[in-house]
C-alpha cells in the first residue's frame, strides 16, 4: 500500500479497512505500528530519521524512498529477476515524532520491498554454505535480560520472534508467581505484552501460520488453554484444564494447524494424561494411555507431523522418552533416564529430540537420537524449556539463576526482623536443628556440587559431612550424633540413603531391599528410618531398621514426599500432591488405616514447606505463599505468624525448645532467555 501510494499519506483508517473487517475488535493502532516497525527493521530504517517510511503524526504513514526501475534481464542468471531497486534519500528535515509503544516485531502485511530485502539477505547468507554455519562455535548470548524470570520460550514459524512468559518480580507480596505472555523479535528490544492476567505459569506455542499464539495458563482462578493474536488483541479460551504444575503445562501445535497437544489431570484420578484438542471444533480426546506410565505429558509433534514424542513418567526417578504415531497405536521407547525433565523439542530434521533435564549436579541439555536412542550432551551449557527454530539454526532456552539462604526467625518475638544465618555465594537449603539444639545440618552448594554440611546453631564451625558424591536432605537421629541423608550414585543414576556419625563423618549405606531411596527421616525412638521409594509407578513410603534390613511398605500409590513421625510415634504425617498440597496423616498402630487429611488444616503452598512439632504444624498456606502460619492440634485453628520478605523455598525446622525457626528463602531469583544463533 505504501509503495503503491509512494509520496502520499496512507492513513491508519485505510490500513485498518484493508486488513480487518468492520466487525473485528482489535487494537489496530498498536498492530499497524508493529507492522510498520517490522518493515523498518527489515530495511534498517529509523522512525526518528526515516529513509523509507515516514510517520505522519495523527494521520498515518508515507513512503519517502525512491523507486528506480531496473532494465529487464534477458539472459539466464542464478538469482531471480528483480523488479525494482530501493534507493534511500535523506529526509527533507527533522520532524517531531509521537512516541509509539511498538509491539511485537510481527507483520500482518509485507510490502514487496521488505520481502525483497529479506530474500536477498538470506540468499547471501546461504551462499556461504552450511558447512561454515555448522562449524561455527556454539555460543549462547542473552535474548532477554530483564529483572525477574523469563521462561518457556517458543519460536515463531519464521524464526524471527520468540514468545516467552515473564514475571518481573514486582508487586508479588503473596509469594505466587505473576507471569504474563510477551513477544520480542530477535535483534530488537521492542517488547509486546500479549496478556494482562498475572498467572502462576504460562507455556506457549505458535500457530503454524504465525498469526496466533496458544498458551496454557495456570492460575488459581483461571486454568486453561487460550489463543491470542500474535500482533496483540483479545485472548480467547479454548478449554479449561486442571493441570496443577508447570512441568505438565507445555503445549504444542501440530504442523497442519488442526491440533494442540497438552497434558491434564482429571479430578479424582491419579496421574496426568496426554490430550489432543481440535482447534476448530474445540473437542478434546485423551491420547491412548500406557498403564505403565504414572504420568504422561510433553506431547510434541515432529516437524513432519507424522510422529509424536511423549514423556512417560514411571515415578519421579524414572522418565522414559518415547516416539509414537499420531494415532498413538504404536510406541517405541528411545531411552529411560533418571534426571528430571524440563522440556522436550524436536530437531529441525526430526532426527533427534532435544531435552533439558536437572539432577543433583546441575541442569543439562541432551540430544536423543530417534533412530537408536543414543544420548549425548550438547555443548550449550544448562537451562530449561528448550525450543528450536523451524530451520534448526537457532536454539532458545531459559537459564535460571536462583540464590537461596537459610534464615532464622525468633518465634518469641515475631515482630523482630529475621536473621540470615547460613549463606554463601552459592545456595543453601533444607536445614534441620539437631534435637539437642547445638547444631544445624543443611544442604549447600558452596563446594561446587550439592553436599551435606553441619554448623553450630549460631552459624560457626562449618564442616562438610558428605564427601565426593552429590548429597542432599540431612536429618538428625534422636541422640543428635548421626545424620541420615541421600546420596546420588552417578554411575547408576539412582539415589540411596546413607548415615554418618558426626564424630568421624564417614558415610555408610543403609542396606535394605528397596533399590531407590530418598528423603530419610528418623523415628523418634531411633529404631527406624522412614524413606521414600519408587517401586512401580508411584511414590511409596517405607521404613526399615536404622541399622539396615528389609523395609516395610507403609503407603503407596500417592504423590507423597517427606514423611515425619509424630512425637509420640503413633502418627505419620506426609504431604500429598505437587504445588498446592494437603497434609495427610496415617495412624501407625493400625495397619489397615487409610490416610486422612489433617482436620481443618488449610492447603499448603508446597509439599516441602512445613514442619511438625509436638503441638502443631508450621506451614506456608496456599493463599499466601510468603506467610508462615501455625496449625494447632488441640484447637484445629490456624494462626498467621509472620510474612517473609522474599519467596520461601522448601525446608522449615523448629528448635526443640520452640524458640527459633529456620527456613529457606530465595534471596535472588532470575531467569533469562539465552539464544544459540548457529545451533546447526
Amino acid at each position: 500500500m505504501l509503495i503503491d501510494n509512494a509520496g502520499e499519506v496512507v492513513t491508519r483508517e485505510e490500513i485498518c479497512r484493508a486488513l480487518w473487517r468492520t466487525d473485528t475488535f482489535v487494537d489496530f493502532d498498536h498492530s499497524v505500528a508493529a507492522a510498520v516497525n517490522k518493515i523498518r527493521e527489515a530495511l534498517c530504517d529509523s522512525a526518528e530519521n526515516p529513509r523509507f517510511v515516514e510517520t505522519v503524526p495523527k494521520r498515518g504513514y508515507r513512503f519517502i524512498g525512491t523507486i528506480k526501475p531496473q532494465a529487464p534481464v534477458v539472459t539466464p542468471v542464478v538469482k531471480p529477476v528483480q523488479a525494482a531497486e530501493l534507493m534511500a534519500v535523506p529526509a527533507a528535515k527533522t520532524r517531531g515524532r509521537n512516541q509509539w509503544t511498538l509491539g511485537m516485531a510481527g507483520v500482518a502485511v509485507a510490502a514487496a520491498c521488505a520481502v525483497l530485502f529479506i530474500w536477498l539477505a538470506r540468499k547471501a547468507r546461504d551462499s556461504r554454505g552450511d558447512a561454515h554455519v555448522r562449524s561455527a562455535a556454539t555460543t549462547m548470548v542473552p535474548f532477554t535480560s530483564y529483572p525477574g524470570r523469563e521462561t518457556t520460550p517458543s519460536f515463531s514459524p519464521d524464526g524471527s520472534r520468540i514468545a516467552f512468559s515473564w514475571d518481573d518480580g514486582t508487586s508479588n507480596r503473596s509469594g505466587r508467581a505473576q507471569y504474563d505472555l510477551y513477544v520480542k523479535a530477535i535483534g530488537s528490544e521492542t517488547l509486546l505484552r500479549l496478556t494482562k492476567h498475572p498467572s502462576d505459569w504460562i507455556s506457549s506455542a505458535w500457530s503454524p501460520d504465525g498469526t496466533q499464539i496458544a498458551f496454557h495458563r495456570l492460575a488459581a482462578d483461571d486454568n486453561g488453554i487460550y489463543v491470542v493474536p500474535a500482533l496483540g488483541g483479545p485472548e480467547r479460551r479454548l478449554i479449561a484444564t486442571n493441570t496443577p504444575y508447570d512441568v505438565a503445562a507445555p503445549i504444542n501445535w501440530s504442523p497442519d494447524g488442526k491440533w494442540i497437544g497438552y497434558a491434564d489431570l482429571q479430578i479424582g484420578r491419579h496421574g496426568d494424561r496426554a490430550y489432543l484438542l481440535n482447534v476448530e471444533t474445540l473437542e478434546s480426546h485423551e491420547f491412548p494411555h500406557d498403564p505403565d506410565c504414572r504420568h504422561e505429558g510433553d506431547l510434541t509433534f515432529s516437524h513432519s507431523g507424522q510422529e509424536l514424542a511423549i514423556l512417560c513418567v514411571h515415578n519421579t526417578a524414572e522418565f522414559e522418552y518415547l516416539i509414537t504415531d499420531v494415532q498413538g497405536k504404536s510406541r517405541r521407547s528411545l531411552t529411560t533416564r533418571h534426571d528430571y525433565p524440563l522440556g522436550v523439542a524436536w530437531s529441525a530434521d526430526d532426527q533427534s529430540l532435544i531435552v533439558a533435564t536437572t539432577d543433583a549436579n546441575s541442569d543439562s541439555v541432551y540430544e536423543i537420537r530417534v533412530s537408536d536412542g543414543a544420548v549425548h550432551k550438547l555443548p550449550v551449557g544448562s537451562g530449561e524449556w528448550p525450543t528450536s527454530s523451524t530451520d534448526g539454526r537457532k536454539l532458545a532456552i531459559s537459564v535460571p539463576d536462583n540464590h537461596l539462604s537459610i534464615w532464622r526467625k525468633d518465634l518469641a518475638h515475631p515482630e523482630v526482623a529475621s536473621e540470615r544465618m547460613y549463606s554463601s555465594t552459592r545456595s543453601q537449603y533444607a536445614s534441620e536443628y539437631s534435637p539437642d539444639g547445638k547444631h544445624v545440618a543443611f544442604d549447600s552448594e558452596r563446594s561446587g556440587k550439592w553436599g551435606v554440611w553441619m554448623a553450630d546453631s549460631e552459624g560457626s564451625n562449618l564442616v562438610q559431612i558428605s564427601r565426593e558424591e552429590p548429597a542432599l536432605y540431612p536429618r538428625w537421629s534422636p541422640d543428635s550424633q548421626r545424620i541420615a541423608f541421600q546420596i546420588f550414585d552417578e554411575a547408576s543414576g539412582l539415589w540411596a540413603v546413607y548415615t554418618a556419625d558426626i564424630s568421624d563423618r564417614l558415610a555408610h549405606k543403609l542396606r535394605t531391599n528397596v533399590h531407590e531411596m530418598q528423603f530419610p527421616y528418623w523415628s523418634h525412638d531411633g529404631k527406624w528410618i522412614y524413606f521414600l521409594g519408587y517401586e512401580g509407578n508411584a511414590h511409596q513410603i517405607y521404613r526399615c531398621p536404622a541399622g539396615g534390613g528389609d523395609a516395610t511398605l507403609l503407603l503407596g500409590s500417592m504423590d507423597s514426599t517427606t514423611a515425619t513421625e509424630s512425637f509420640d510415634g503413633t502418627i505419620l504425617y506426609f504431604a500429598n500432591g505437587s504445588g498446592d498440597a494437603a497434609l495427610m496423616m496415617l495412624k501407625l498402630d493400625r495397619a489397615e488405616a487409610t490416610p486422612q487429611k489433617v482436620p481443618l488444616m488449610p492447603t499448603m503452598s508446597d509439599r516441602a514447606k512445613w514442619a511438625a512439632v509436638a503441638d502443631g504444624i508450621y506451614f506456608s498456606p496456599q493463599d499466601n505463599a510468603r506467610s508462615v502460619n501455625f496449625y494447632d492440634f488441640a484447637t484445629k485453628h490456624t494462626q498467621k505468624l509472620f510474612i517473609v520478605d522474599k519467596d520461601l523455598d522448601g525446608g522449615m525446622s523448629i528448635s526443640r525448645d520452640g524458640r527459633y525457626m529456620l527456613y529457606s528463602q530465595i534471596d535472588e531469583s532470575n531467569a533469562g532467555i539465552m539464544l544459540v544463533d548457529h545451533f546447526r
